[in-house]
C-alpha cells in the first residue's frame, strides 16, 4: 500500500478514536453529578459545606475509590444505604 493512501486512513482513525474521548468525557461527569443528586434527594437536609464533601466524596467514588467515597459520606453524616447507592451511582 503505498504512504499516500494511508495517511488519510491514519487521520480517519485518530478522528474517531479522538471523537470518542470527547463523547465520553461527560458521561464520566453525569456520574458524579448523579450520586450528589442522590444524597441531595435522600440525605436529607445538608449545608452547604456538606455537600462540599459529598461532591469530593462522589469524585472518589467517580475514579473507581468506592471505600473513601462510602466512608466520607458517612463523616458527612449521610446514612450507610444512601452512602452505599450514592457511590455506585459515581462509580464508572
Amino acid at each position: 500500500m503505498r504512504s499516500s493512501a494511508r495517511i488519510p486512513g491514519i487521520l480517519a482513525g485518530l478522528a474517531l478514536a479522538a471523537g470518542g474521548v470527547v463523547l465520553a468525557a461527560p458521561a464520566a461527569h453525569a456520574d458524579m453529578e448523579a450520586c450528589a443528586q442522590y444524597v441531595s434527594q435522600h440525605g436529607g437536609q445538608q449545608s452547604a459545606q456538606t455537600m462540599d464533601v459529598v461532591r469530593q466524596a462522589c469524585y472518589q467514588g467517580q475514579i473507581g475509590n468506592q471505600t473513601s467515597c462510602t466512608a466520607s459520606l458517612d463523616e458527612a453524616a449521610v446514612s450507610k444505604d444512601v452512602a452505599a447507592q450514592a457511590c455506585r451511582a459515581a462509580a464508572p
